[in-house]
């Protein structure tokens, strides 16, 4: 099982920005693919945003395409997601997962490691 611990999220007004940041001990494993997930009580959880650990390939899903930005850096073992030009909609819990081999690089069935949240609220 491996240790995920997501920080930075925050209240922010719309159009602001927040980094979240995800300490991900594997990071550096060629073998996973780490992403950022977030869910609503009226949503199920939906990818937002992944990078290969092998290649740096990032993804990310049309809704956040253009404002948000995957990244890591290896010898701190983190990942992060910067977030711009923030919406009221993307008010969420935002989770960090990682998963080995991973084919369907945003589906959450993916990925059996996850951290417990970090929850990002955007005022408008």
């Amino acid at each position: 099982q491996v240790q995920l611990r997501e920080s930075g999220g925050d209240s922010v007004q719309a159009g602001g920005s927040l980094r979240l940041s995800c300490l991900a001990p594997v990071a550096a494993d060629s073998s996973y693919t780490i992403a950022w997930f977030r869910q609503t009580p009226e949503k199920e959880r939906e990818g937002v945003a992944s990078i290969r650990t092998s290649s740096g390939r990032t993804f990310y899903a049309d809704s956040v395409k253009g404002r948000f930005t995957i990244s890591k850096d290896n010898a701190k073992m983190t990942v992060y997601l910067q977030m711009n030009n923030l919406k009221p909609e993307d008010t969420a819990m935002y989770y960090c997962a990682a998963g080995r081999w991973v084919a369907d690089i945003l589906g959450r069935r993916e990925y059996n490691n996850w951290g417990q949240g970090t929850q990002v609220i955007v005022s408008s």
